[in-house]
């Protein structure tokens, strides 16, 4: 079959580059347009534009798919199938309705359970054992269509949204491929009713620590939002971000500092404690806890907003 393809991050090429390993035609592939990125603020394509570009594929950017005219090269390329990862555009009907076999997509969740933005970051937050990946075919409703083919991964106890983005990328590659090798044998199922949830998208205004609630639903947060957008706290005029911690016993105020150890900085919790083990200072790189009190001053008593 001849496939287009429509994704943005890391996550998708990953998947671009295993349907061109497996040697399907891709005529045209779609990417959000360049960004601004870095210190310098320098536009910077994005990672499926660069892997379609070393293809020598042809690649299109447009800022919308409301207008008319970004659909033709999509319809001049006549694929057989759209398959989409991670794309950040919202498909109109009227795309969906260009490939001739439809549009499949790569959604990093075991649908119904995290429709939406964020199911990586989302399904840690939440504690889930395990998520995985599911092939669906679109349609005009968030994440509703019928499902091809799923894949199931379990969630370690130390799993951050960046390892576990790598898992499911890679098992993402492996489905959509056998997905469409399978595709005339494989039978759309439709979603279930029961038990969809829907996956926010990240807000940046959620780093912010709250002291009050129990020790495992920050630790579970803070690997969550690794590596975006991470998690601070405030200790007068410095934020500073918290990347690792560990649950441990321990009780008093909440945010107040109980301990500050090479081992880690101990914070009470609304119940138990966080033992915080990788931090980072305002300007500062992540640091080991040990590393961090070398040149940031910490002492049993004080206190976390």
């Amino acid at each position: 079959m001849k496939i287009a393809f429509a994704g943005t991050p890391e996550f998708a090429a990953v998947a671009l580059r295993a349907l061109l390993a497996a040697g399907f035609e891709i005529p045209l592939v779609l990417s959000q347009p360049d960004r601004p990125a870095g210190r310098g603020q320098k536009l910077v394509s994005s990672p499926v534009k660069q892997v379609a570009l070393a293809h020598g594929i042809l690649v299109q950017q447009p800022e919308r798919l409301k207008d008319p005219a970004t659909h033709v090269p999509l319809i001049e390329a006549a694929p057989d199938l759209l398959v989409v990862a991670a794309y950040g555009l919202i498909l109109p009907q009227a795309v969906l309705d260009i490939p001739q076999r439809g549009c499949l997509n790569i959604h990093a969740s075991l649908l119904p359970r995290w429709r939406g933005a964020a199911p990586i970051q989302r399904c840690i937050e939440a504690g889930d054992a395990e998520t995985g990946v599911t092939i669906m075919q679109m349609e005009a409703g968030l994440d509703t269509g019928p499902m091809l083919l799923a894949g199931n991964l379990k969630i370690g106890a130390g799993e951050t949204a960046a390892t576990l983005h790598d898992k499911l990328a890679m098992l993402g590659g492996r489905l959509i491929v056998d997905s469409l090798r399978r595709f005339e044998v494989l039978a759309p199922k439709a979603q279930p009713e029961a038990g969809v949830t829907y996956a926010s998208k990240i807000d940046k205004a959620e780093a912010s620590i709250n002291w009050r609630q129990p020790a495992h639903e920050i630790e579970r947060r803070i690997r969550a939002f690794d590596p975006f957008p991470g998690s601070t706290a405030r200790l007068d005029d410095a934020t500073i971000k918290i990347w690792h911690a560990k649950t441990v016993s321990g009780s008093g105020q909440p945010g107040e500092i109980l301990s500050a150890v090479p081992e880690g900085i101990t914070v009470a919790c609304g119940e138990g404690a966080l033992r915080l083990v990788e931090l980072q200072k305002p300007g500062g790189r992540r640091l080991a806890s040990a590393d961090f009190l070398h040149g940031f001053s910490l002492a049993a008593g004080q206190h976390f907003s």
